[in-house]
């Protein structure tokens, strides 16, 4: 038997075991619409990641299941969006891990200020166990968590005045997230924190009803905010993860393949999402410079001295999160900072 008949054959016989499964694979597959709300609109990282998710299902799924993308807050602001999966009236959405602190209490733990130095080991950590660990709680709420993406680390912005140190947060109006981490924390350093919707935070600081807001670089720059903003101090006070969420009880209605479809869908979109975000970045505290906002780097020994001051907030992050997550988040730290 010659050798292209030998290989002829083995191939042949390949396909021929592999067809029941991919027939049945497909089978398990059924038409599906299914609603992805967002809070940024389509230009931005988040919209980029989005439709790279969309297009990845469509694939995955033989074109069977398509994923609606809908930005811009069309479906109601973060804690709106969760409330709709948790009911079943919504699909999927991605949003801000802080907004879900009020449904389970152990997602806290992204919002303690300098946890992180970097992107890469927030990577680690997020990935790891630890972040496991903490995503597979929101299934007893009625969610089911696939990946984090990447917001990016926060920092300031004002009309007021350039924030150089500590004592230059008194007084200022700031918007934060509707959580009470980040409603403690800027209280802490001095500031008036204002809690607030993100999709009402432009029209708040165009009317002036709020002096300042706190988001990465990228989306300072998509939404605009140097329209209506002056100072941006360069903090990195918390880094800010977005979650990739489903339905518990839509994700409990699909079929295995249909979870493994949205689960390597979800993976491709988290790896292309911090890919797109970080370079993003690094341009994006340039473009904001050029459109006319004032940037000033905080200094390392103003940054610790908010540290310090943020010592009893990360202690409240400790006892509301349980200790044993506490310890377990710092050592996994630990080894990512070590690079093991």
């Amino acid at each position: 038997m010659t050798l292209f008949r030998r290989t002829l054959i083995a191939a042949t016989a390949a396909a021929a075991l592999a067809t029941p499964f991919t027939a049945s694979w497909a089978q398990d597959i059924k038409p599906r619409i299914i609603r992805f709300g967002y809070g940024l609109n389509e230009i931005s990282n988040q919209g980029r990641a989005t439709k790279l998710f969309a297009e990845e299902v469509e694939k995955a799924s033989g074109g069977k299941m398509k994923v609606r993308a809908i930005g811009a807050a069309a479906l109601g602001s973060d804690l709106q969006m969760q409330q709709a999966l948790i009911g079943g009236a919504q699909e999927m959405m991605v949003g801000s891990t802080a907004t879900l602190v009020g449904i389970t209490k152990e997602m806290a733990i992204w919002d303690t200020p300098f946890l992180f130095d970097n992107a890469k080991e927030a990577d680690v950590v997020l990935d790891g166990p630890v972040g496991q660990r903490v995503m597979d709680k929101l299934q007893e709420k009625g969610l089911v968590g696939l990946v984090y993406w990447e917001n990016g680390f926060r920092n300031l912005t004002n009309n007021k005045r350039a924030v150089t140190k500590l004592e230059d947060m008194d007084g200022i109006k700031l918007r934060v997230m509707q959580n009470n981490v980040f409603i403690d924390s800027f209280k802490t350093l001095g500031a008036n924190a204002v809690p607030l919707p993100f999709s009402e935070l432009f029209t708040a600081l165009e009317t002036k009803t709020v002096d300042g807001q706190e988001n990465p670089y990228n989306t300072i720059l998509s939404s605009k905010f140097y329209e209506v903003q002056k100072y941006l101090t360069v903090t990195n006070h918390v880094y800010s993860p977005w979650i990739v969420l489903v339905s518990k009880k839509y994700w409990d209605g699909l079929s295995k393949a249909e979870q493994k479809v949205l689960l390597d869908a979800a993976k491709k979109s988290r790896d292309f999402e911090r890919q797109d975000t970080r370079a993003e970045a690094d341009k994006a505290l340039a473009d904001l410079k050029a459109k006319g906002m004032q940037i000033n780097q905080l200094s390392p020994a103003e940054t610790n001295r908010m540290r310090e001051k943020l010592a009893t907030v990360n202690a409240g992050i400790a006892t509301n999160v349980g200790e044993d997550l506490w310890k377990e988040t710092q050592a996994a730290v630990v080894r990512a900072r070590a690079g093991k």
